[in-house]
C-alpha cells in the first residue's frame, strides 16, 4: 500500500520582514561570479541565494538597509540597485 507523500514545501525567509514563506511565494536573487545580483526566476542559478516577498517594501528596505549586500556577501553598485529597483516597480506595475 502506498502512502500519500505528507512531503512540506520548502520554506525560506524573507531577508527584509523576516517572515517564513513558502519558497515558491518569494523571488530569489542570486550573486554571479563577477559580483552581480540577478533575479533567479526558475530558483536553479547556482552561486549565493537570497529571498525577497514581491512587495516594494521589502524591496527597498533591502537595498536601503545593505541587507542585499550582506546576504550575498557582495557590494552592489549603483547601476545593479538600479536595475533590481525597476524591477521590483515593473513587477508591482502589472
Amino acid at each position: 500500500m502506498m502512502r500519500a507523500s505528507s512531503k512540506r514545501p520548502p520554506q525560506r525567509s524573507c531577508i527584509a520582514c523576516r517572515q517564513v514563506k513558502e519558497k515558491r511565494d518569494l523571488i530569489r536573487l542570486v550573486s554571479t561570479e563577477n559580483g552581480i545580483a540577478e533575479i533567479d526566476v526558475f530558483g536553479k542559478k547556482p552561486g549565493r541565494g537570497a529571498y525577497l516577498c514581491p512587495t516594494r517594501t521589502c524591496w527597498e528596505s533591502a537595498l536601503r538597509k545593505n541587507r542585499l549586500d550582506y546576504a550575498l556577501r557582495t557590494k552592489l553598485r549603483d547601476d545593479n540597485r538600479q536595475t533590481l529597483r525597476e524591477y521590483i516597480h515593473n513587477l508591482e506595475g502589472s
